[in-house]
Order: structure tokens, then C-alpha cells, then sequence
């Protein structure tokens, strides 16, 4: 059973790192392309050229704009999911000192009290 669960779970790492492999090269594939852009020779372009070129640079910009905001709102969703998860922490706290104090009033009745 131990074999199949380690199984399971090393299919889940190579599948997230594959994942992750895969957003990495995207990522540089389209970083590179757009400082790509950048570097064009903006002085020695005829003027159509030139239009094209800022076109695609506000394009560009707003693609990047909206990429941001979802990245935000995304930071945004994980950061109250931790302090959900924190606030589910401390709500239990109570629970978890009560099952401490009864296990430990039980030890000691078994260890000290005999009749």
C-alpha cells in the first residue's frame, strides 16, 4: 500500500514539475520576444514601420496590464486563503488544548490513581 501511495506521489511531483518546466519556457520564450521589440532600431525604421511598432509596444502593455492584474488578484486569493487557514488554526485551538488536557488528566489517573 506504502508502494502505490509513493507511487502516487512521485506522479504528482514529475507532473507539477513538468508543469512548472513548461510555464519556465514560456516565460523566457515570451520575455525574450518582447525585449526583442525593445531593441529594435527605432531610428532607422520607415515610419509604417515605426506605427507597427508602437501598435504592437501599447498592445503589448495592456497584454502585460492585464497579466498583472490577474497575477495581483491571484496573490490577492492566496493570501486570504492563509489567513483562513491561520484563522482555522486558532479556531481549533481550543479543541486541540481540551483533547491535551483530557489525554493528559487520563495519563495521569492511569499512572497515579490505583484503588
Amino acid at each position: 500500500m506504502q508502494q502505490i501511495i509513493s507511487s502516487i506521489v512521485q506522479f504528482l511531483q514529475q507532473g507539477i514539475a513538468a508543469i512548472f518546466k513548461f510555464l519556465e519556457l514560456i516565460w523566457t520564450w515570451s520575455f525574450g520576444q518582447i525585449i526583442a521589440v525593445f531593441q529594435s532600431d527605432w531610428k532607422s525604421l520607415p515610419v509604417w514601420k515605426l506605427v507597427v511598432l508602437i501598435a504592437v509596444v501599447a498592445v503589448v502593455a495592456y497584454v502585460l496590464y492585464k497579466a498583472v492584474i490577474v497575477l495581483w488578484e491571484a496573490a490577492v486569493a492566496v493570501f486570504a486563503a492563509f489567513v483562513a487557514l491561520l484563522s482555522a488554526f486558532v479556531s481549533v485551538l481550543p479543541y486541540i488544548v481540551a483533547a491535551g488536557l483530557i489525554a493528559f488528566a487520563g495519563g495521569w489517573v492511569i499512572h497515579n490513581v490505583n484503588f
